[in-house]
């Protein structure tokens, strides 16, 4: 028999597993533990969507900056990832837009959660009770077995095993080659140096070619029409082929009958070229008395040079001989026209000559005197 003491605590014993089953007993992590953080006055609870846990439990702890401030107090799935609700101490103020990480204090360490404010964006609000953090904010290291699997990959199947090889090969190369191998390190750093001076007008240039492609894009529509013509153009061209290829081998045959004539007239145009030579000497020489000339047409009939002898302020002095004479006038008026001479003869006949008075044949003014068909000098 038993032990009515005994009997006792086997039956609370029992009361409690059977409590405990109902309400779903997980282990001691299921538990609040004592010593966790985010127990205090003033905590609250947050929670985080995280794409992957691992292997991470309840009262596992969270950390901002290495510092642990709360802990893990439920695990949920939420569609495709997990749902982590988290306390943390009363004291923690981090921003609405904090991030959240899976991490591992070392290779074989326990996991925790890691808070930290976003890097890259300002930040926003204040968690507070019920403050969820976003899929996008959310994130895990990699963990051991990731690490040396990754270590596995390049140790085994990727490069490194070929390093002995690639040494091998540029310890082959560069054997015995050690001055033209410094030789090529200088003209390099030369090189390097003058490309670095030059960095300005590479800039300048790189800018200047932007410009220019600007200018291009905002030609677009005008390129476009460009475009969308040309082809036009072209089936014109192709229309007008033989028309083209007829003019030019006629513009062909001029160039050999244009090409035979001057072979023919060669000699009498290199000396009709020899032959006005002295005429554009003697031009070139008369250059300037020629230009010096050109002020008197600006003062004409007065010469630029003696303007102001003549004209003095408000009066101007002139004095005029007028020659009215038939030869006079024949010299001045008529000299190569139809009509050169003519008068001169006329005033011949009448009895005057130039220079000299009226002839005693017309005894008075010819221009009064009566006319005698047999009367001359």
């Amino acid at each position: 028999m038993m032990p009515r003491r005994w009997r006792r605590v086997v039956a609370v014993a029992t009361v409690v597993v059977v409590g405990i089953s109902g309400c779903g007993w997980r282990g001691v992590n299921s538990l609040p533990l004592p010593g966790t953080e985010g127990g205090g006055p003033g905590s609250y609870e947050i929670e985080a969507e995280l794409p992957d846990v691992t292997n991470i439990q309840q009262n596992s702890r969270v950390r901002v900056g290495d510092v642990t401030v709360g802990r893990v107090t439920r695990i949920e799935r939420k569609g495709w990832h997990a749902l982590v609700a988290m306390r943390l101490n009363g004291d923690v103020d981090l921003p609405a837009n904090v991030t959240a990480k899976v991490g591992q204090t070392s290779l074989l360490g326990s996991l925790h959660v890691e808070l930290a404010p976003p890097t890259g964006v300002a930040p926003v609000g204040r968690l507070h009770e019920g403050s969820v953090i976003p899929l996008s904010h959310g994130s895990a290291y990699p963990t051991t077995e990731q690490t040396l699997a990754a270590l596995s990959t390049v140790l085994n199947g990727g490069g490194l095993g070929q390093v002995q090889d690639i040494t091998q090969a540029f310890a082959t190369a560069f054997g015995g080659r050690a001055d033209e191998l410094r030789s090529f390190v200088t003209q390099l750093d030369r090189f390097v140096a003058q490309l670095n001076d030059q960095k300005d007008d590479i800039i300048s240039a790189t800018a200047s070619l932007n410009d220019l492609a600007a200018q291009f894009a905002d030609q677009k529509p005008v390129v476009d029409e460009a475009f969308r013509t040309i082809p036009d153009a072209l089936a014109v061209l192709a229309d007008q082929r033989q028309n083209l290829t007829e003019v030019i081998d006629q513009m062909g045959r001029l160039s050999a009958l244009a090409a035979d004539s001057t072979n023919q007239v060669k000699d009498s145009l290199v000396k009709e070229l020899h032959d006005l030579g002295p005429v554009l000497e003697s031009l070139a020489n008369a250059g300037p008395a020629l230009t010096r000339s050109l002020s008197f047409f600006l003062t004409y009939p007065w010469p630029n040079e003696t303007i102001d002898k003549w004209f003095r302020g408000d009066y101007a002095n002139q004095t005029l001989i007028i020659d009215l004479t038939l030869s006079r006038i024949d010299a001045g008026f008529f000299t190569g026209t139809r009509w050169e001479g003519d008068l001169t003869e006329l005033e011949l006949q009448w009895g005057r000559t130039i220079g000299q008075m009226p002839s005693p044949y017309t005894v008075g003014n010819p221009l009064i005197v009566p006319y005698h068909l047999d009367q001359g000098p």
